[in-house]
């Protein structure tokens, strides 16, 4: 059995949820988001405090409890405080700026890029330089997030490019110099 399908979620005042035949749907301040409950797990609700239980006790049903209640907690976070992400452009002329519900990226290319946003994700630009992504979906703000840091990666030599606000770039050495 998994040790951290076990662990109960709490939850928060303002948040409700509730169980369908195969799915949680949490309803909150920042928004309603729903999970799929995968067979051999089921989920319940008693006082405030979503468990989530295997049905079977081989080792794959323990890995699935696990990983469903990561994403009930995850589900529920979201709903009731949400997820932001940032993001930083490093570079002589990067930029991005917010063109309703897309952004616009000056990173260096001969020509602006475009990137739309997927509904359930929300972009906030701070001074040029600075991208605030925040959605109640952790998989997605994480997969839109990676697909914006896609358009330009940082490189290891001048450290230009799109990376995260918490990220360190290692830097090589340049030419040595000498001939």
């Amino acid at each position: 059995m998994s040790r951290i399908g076990r662990s109960p979620i709490t939850i928060p005042s303002g948040v409700t949820a509730t169980i369908t035949a195969e799915t949680v749907v949490a309803k909150g301040p920042k928004g309603e988001s729903s999970v799929p409950l995968p067979t051999g797990v089921a989920a319940q609700i008693a006082g405030g405090v979503l468990t989530v239980k295997a049905l079977d006790a081989n080792r794959t049903v323990g890995a699935t409890q696990g990983l469903t209640r990561a994403l009930l907690a995850n589900l529920i976070h979201g709903v009731h405080a949400g997820f932001t992400k940032e993001l930083e452009l490093v570079g002589v002329g990067y930029r991005v700026a917010l063109q309703g519900r897309s952004l616009e990226f000056n990173l260096g290319f001969s020509h602006p890029v475009a990137f739309p946003l997927p509904d359930g994700v929300e972009a906030r630009v701070e001074g040029q330089t600075k991208l605030v992504l925040s959605s109640v979906d952790k998989q997605l703000l994480g997969q839109v997030a990676a697909d914006i840091r896609a358009l330009r990666p940082p490189e290891p030599y001048k450290g230009k490019g799109v990376r995260y606000a918490n990220e360190h770039v290692r830097r090589k050495a340049g030419k040595s110099g000498k001939a």
